[in-house]
C-alpha cells in the first residue's frame, strides 16, 4: 500500500511537471519579441500577430483534439504533445525567416491546447474531492508561465546568442520531461490505439437553460485573458517605446511578476467562493487598467511594477472564479461541451484585444499631426509621451 501511494505521488508530481514545462514554453518568446523585431525588421502589428498565432493552435487543439487523450490515453497523448513542443522549439531555434515564427508559435499553442496533462493531474489525485487537484493545476500552470518568461529574459540578457540559448535549454528540459512522462502511470482504461476508432468531432455547446448563467463567467474569462494577452504580447514593446527600457531581463521579470502574483493568489484563497472570486477579479480590472495607463503616460517603472501585482491579483481571481463557476453549473453529462465553450472565450480574449490594440495603435500612429485633434502642449505631450502622432 505504501509503495502504491508513493508511486501515485511520484506520478502526480511528474504530471504536474509536464503541465508546468508545457506552459513555460508558451512564454519563452515574450521577452524576445523586441529582439525578433530588430532581427527581422518587423512592425508592432506583425509581432502581435505572431503572438496571436498561438491562439490559433489552441483553437485547433480544442476543436480537433480535445477528446483524444480520453480515448488514446494520457501518457501516449502527452508524449505526442511533447514531440510537438520539441518541433516548435526547433523552429524557433533555427528561425531564419519571420514565417517560421508564425509556424512555431502555432505549434506551441497546439501542444498546450490538447489539455491532457490537466486531466491527468485530476485523475492521479487520489482524493474524491478534486478541488485541490484543480488548484494544483492552476498554480502549476501559472508558475510555469512565470518561470518561462523569467528564465527567457535572463538568458536573452546575459547569455550568448539571445535568440538561441533559451531554446537549447528548453529542448533539454523537454527531453527530461518526456522521460518522466513515459514512466508515469496511465489512468485511462483500455486506451484506443487505432486511428479509425478515434473521434475528432468537437464538443462545444451551451445548454439552453444555462445560457444566462454562462454569460458572467464567459465575460469574466474574456476580460481576464485580454489583460494577460496584453502583458504577454505588448509589454516588452511598451517598455521599449514608452519608457525607453530595452532589457529582456526586466521585461521578462515584470511579466513573471504578473504570473507569480496570480500563483500566490490561487494558493492563498482556497476558501473563497467561486462567484465572490469572479466578481472581485472583474471589479479589479478597471482600476488595474487605469493604473497601467497612468504608468505608461508617466513613464514610471515603479508604478508599473505595483500595477502588475494588482493585475496578477485581478487575473487570478477572475480566472479561478469563472472556471469554478463553470464547474459548478455544468451538468455531468455536458461538462466537456460547456468547458470547451468557456475555453473558447479564454482563447479569444487572449488574442483578439491585443491584435485590436496593435491595429488601432498603428492607425493612430499614421494620423497626421494636424488631424489628430490635439493642440499645443497636449499635442506635444502626445508626441513626447506616447509617440501616437506622426508629423
Amino acid at each position: 500500500m505504501h509503495r502504491a501511494t508513493q508511486e501515485g505521488r511520484v506520478s502526480l508530481i511528474a504530471a504536474a511537471l509536464l503541465l508546468g514545462v508545457l506552459y513555460a514554453g508558451s512564454t519563452l518568446v515574450t521577452p524576445l519579441y523586441p529582439l525578433y523585431q530588430r532581427e527581422f525588421g518587423l512592425s508592432d502589428l506583425t509581432v502581435t500577430l505572431v503572438y496571436a498565432t498561438y491562439v490559433i493552435g489552441n483553437l485547433a487543439a480544442l476543436l480537433a483534439f480535445g477528446r483524444i487523450s480520453d480515448q488514446a490515453g494520457r501518457r501516449f497523448v502527452s508524449l505526442v504533445v511533447l514531440a510537438v513542443a520539441v518541433a516548435s522549439t526547433l523552429l524557433f531555434l533555427f528561425a531564419v525567416h519571420p514565417a517560421l515564427l508564425f509556424v512555431a508559435r502555432g505549434a506551441s499553442g497546439l501542444a498546450i491546447g490538447v489539455g491532457a496533462a490537466t486531466a491527468w493531474i485530476a485523475e492521479l489525485h487520489r482524493a474524491a474531492d478534486k478541488a485541490p487537484a484543480s488548484r494544483l493545476a492552476a498554480a502549476v500552470n501559472l508558475a510555469g508561465l512565470a518561470a518561462g518568461v523569467l528564465i527567457a529574459g535572463l538568458l536573452a540578457q546575459f547569455a550568448p546568442w539571445p535568440l538561441r540559448t533559451v531554446f537549447v535549454a528548453y529542448l533539454a528540459v523537454l527531453v527530461v520531461t518526456a522521460a518522466l512522462a513515459g514512466r508515469t502511470r496511465e489512468t485511462v482504461d483500455a486506451p484506443v490505439r487505432s486511428r479509425a476508432a478515434l473521434s475528432f468531432a468537437p464538443r462545444i455547446g451551451i445548454p439552453a437553460d444555462l445560457r444566462v448563467a454562462f454569460v458572467a463567467p464567459a465575460v469574466t474569462a474574456f476580460a481576464t485573458f485580454a489583460l494577460l494577452g496584453f502583458y504577454a504580447a505588448l509589454l516588452p514593446n511598451l517598455l521599449a517605446n514608452s519608457m525607453n527600457i530595452r532589457s529582456p531581463a526586466l521585461s521578462g521579470a515584470i511579466v513573471a511578476e504578473l504570473f507569480v502574483a496570480s500563483t500566490i493568489t490561487v494558493i492563498a484563497t482556497p476558501m473563497l467562493a467561486a462567484r465572490t472570486a469572479m466578481f472581485a477579479g472583474l471589479s479589479l480590472l478597471p482600476p488595474s487598467l487605469a493604473l497601467l495607463l497612468w504608468a505608461q503616460a508617466d513613464g514610471s517603472i515603479a508604478l508599473l511594477i505595483s500595477t502588475t501585482a494588482l493585475c496578477g491579483l485581478a487575473s487570478a481571481l477572475g480566472f479561478r472564479g469563472s472556471l469554478q463557476e463553470i464547474d459548478r453549473i455544468a451538468p455531468d453529462d455536458q461538462r466537456a461541451e460547456l468547458l470547451s465553450a468557456y475555453l473558447l472565450c479564454c482563447y479569444s480574449g487572449n488574442s483578439l484585444p491585443a491584435v485590436g490594440i496593435a491595429v488601432l495603435s498603428r492607425r493612430i500612429h499614421r494620423t497626421p499631426l494636424g488631424r489628430c485633434g490635439f493642440r499645443g502642449r497636449f499635442r506635444d505631450a502626445c508626441v513626447h509621451r506616447a509617440g501616437m502622432c506622426a508629423g
